[in-house]
């Protein structure tokens, strides 16, 4: 009998890649999405896809190629096959010994495409394994010819510098390049996909390789700031703006023009604030930049916030909850009414939150309706509403019609006034499960915001299952944190701990090219969970002041932000004056 493959999760877990935890994980997230277990583990994180194909090669007994190897260069030949072959599917071949082609494939288990190549080339295959996304990037930069770009590394291959030096040679092009592209665009949809080298003038370079390299870095937002005798270019790195460059000041016209052309918006158009919207392939994923442009002093200013479909897919588990809490998240979210509400200001992860919650909730025994303005990312199973004020589709159109739609599960993005308040909290006393943000500083502020909107306090009183209060922590990284033997004893004072707790606990960053010298890589959530019980309902119905509410929450063992952030200090997650900075509400500090 023939001996049995040993599955990849088998192979990763003896490799000491994963734990059975993540595992565990995977799996789940592979039979609820329909998804391979390999392309599951890559999306939570847990592994590269490098090393799947590994897993891959070693499964089905054959040969892995690194392509991102010095030793590969030259070793490819893409004259053996038709180049429309190679690229539909994404094959490379090496070369023709004895008889048969040696090739580099992605999947060993397409046994029809193998039968194919066969019948199209007349003759045998030696295949090899390599990972999916160093076979796109090798045909796009090798085979091609293109310059620069980054490679499989995630690395860029030049700087930014070398791109404007570019410029300033070829500028007789660059306004050339802009007219003709604007001939050219006909539709100017928002929606328009980008070709990441679809031209090859200078200008378009420099402005792709912005794109491109933003991403690589893990940046949320490029922001492009015109100033007197420059234009700055800014990447707003987990939560912290870093410049880049500066860029010389007789570029700018063309590259907030380019800009605007690919965000399919109105370039002659400068003195009134525009959106458009960027999509770009890179590494087999698609990437949106949702664009804004703000006439300014010196120029329009022009940010480019970066949605990953990956950010949204993370995981509860590693958004940062402790224990108690994702447990609490976990049981509220299936609740079969009622509202749930995350509150904190702008850049603090609510939308990844809820959508993380309905990530695990999306079923198809579920009917989930959002309400957004504007949709930031797409799931698949979930009927998404893009919010128009323009042509009179408000939040309150929406959700009067989201109603009668049947669903189990509501998300609105944002409640802003009383009346999308009041139907949301009618949905929810009408048997469904709403999810919600608001614009406050913790969670029990959130009850008086509500009624300051206008909302009758018993509705409040009456709706509302939970509160949650969230904010962003800078990550420390793993690659170079030490041990802080003498930390600040103000920012310890303000986390509520004594020199004592924190000797030998609380680390400093440090900084090394793993973290571009910032000593932090990636960010967590803190989180302030307030369940509504009896006590609250009543000071809700009689408007008590928030300092009441706060001290009957934190008696009935609701964790505040700062003492959140307290744990992963004691962790070695995250710093003191990281927690200081960014958990202080109001009546924090005193404690």
């Amino acid at each position: 009998m023939a001996r049995s493959r040993k599955k990849i999760g088998e192979i990763l877990l003896g490799w000491g890649l994963i734990n059975q935890k993540q595992l565990d994980e995977g799996l789940a997230k592979a039979q609820s999405s329909g998804k391979r277990i390999g392309e599951a583990l890559v999306e939570l994180g847990f592994v590269k896809d490098d090393q799947i194909a590994k897993a891959l090669a070693h499964q089905h007994g054959m040969e892995y190629v690194d392509l991102a190897a010095a030793n590969m260069t030259g070793k490819v030949d893409g004259k053996l096959i038709p180049e429309e072959l190679i690229k539909k599917h994404l094959i490379l071949p090496l070369a023709k010994v004895s008889g048969r082609l040696q090739l580099v494939i992605h999947d060993p288990t397409d046994i029809e495409m193998q039968d194919l190549l066969r019948f199209r080339l007349n003759t045998e295959l030696e295949p090899r394994l390599a990972a999916k996304s160093q076979i796109k990037w090798y045909i796009e930069n090798k085979l091609n010819g293109a310059p620069g770009g980054v490679g499989p590394g995630g690395k860029p291959q030049k700087s930014l510098t070398e791109d404007i030096k570019m410029v300033e040679a070829g500028k007789s092009l660059v306004t050339e390049s802009i007219d003709k592209s604007v001939d050219r665009s006909v539709d100017r949809s928002v929606d328009k996909s980008i070709d990441v080298a679809a031209d090859d003038a200078p200008i378009v370079k420099l402005c792709t390789r912005m794109l491109v390299e933003a991403v690589k870095m893990r940046a949320s937002d490029i922001h492009i700031e015109p100033m007197a005798d420059r234009v700055r270019l800014r990447y707003r790195i987990d939560g912290v703006c870093m410049e880049r460059d500066n860029l010389p000041k007789r570029m700018q016209n063309s590259v907030l023009s380019r800009m605007k052309l690919m965000a399919g918006m109105n370039i002659a158009e400068k003195r009134v604030p525009q959106d458009g919207r960027i999509k770009i392939h890179m590494d087999e994923t698609q990437i949106d930049f949702r664009v804004s442009a703000c006439p300014a002093y010196h120029g329009e200013s022009i940010v480019l916030r970066i949605l990953r479909p990956d950010s949204v897919k993370i995981g509860l588990v590693n958004l940062g909850f402790e224990e108690d809490n994702l447990a609490v998240f976990n049981r509220i979210i299936r609740r079969p009414n009622g509202i749930f509400l995350v509150t904190g200001p702008t850049g603090s992860g609510k939308t990844t939150t809820l959508y993380s919650a309905l990530d695990v909730l999306n079923r198809p025994d579920r009917k989930i309706i959002t309400a957004e303005d504007p949709i930031e990312y797409n799931f698949d199973g979930i009927n998404q509403v893009q919010i128009n004020e323009k042509i009179g589709l408000s939040f309150k159109e929406v959700l009067k019609s989201m109603l009668r739609q049947a669903p189990n599960i509501i998300l609105v993005g944002e409640i802003r006034d009383r009346e999308v308040g009041e139907i949301a909290i009618q949905a929810a006393l009408t048997g469904h499960l709403v999810f919600s943000t608001l614009h406050t500083n913790d969670a029990p502020s959130s009850i008086t915001r509500l009624i300051d909107m206008g909302i009758k306090p018993f509705l409040v009183a009456s709706s509302i299952q939970a509160i949650m209060a969230q904010r962003l922590l800078r990550v420390l990284c793993k690659h170079c944190k030490a041990i802080d033997p003498n930390p600040d004893p103000k920012y310890l004072h303000l986390c509520g701990m004594t020199p004592d707790e924190a000797r030998g606990k609380a680390h400093k960053n440090v900084g090394c090219d793993q973290c571009n010298n910032a000593g932090y890589r990636g960010r967590q959530a803190i989180f302030e969970m307030m369940l509504m019980n009896s006590e609250i309902r009543e000071m809700a119905f009689n408007m008590a002041p928030i300092e009441q509410i706060r001290k009957a929450a934190l008696a009935a063992g609701m964790r505040s932000l700062v003492q959140d952030g307290k744990i992963k200090i004691l962790k070695g997650v995250t710093t003191p004056d990281e927690v200081a900075r960014m958990a202080q509400v109001e009546g924090e500090a005193k404690k």
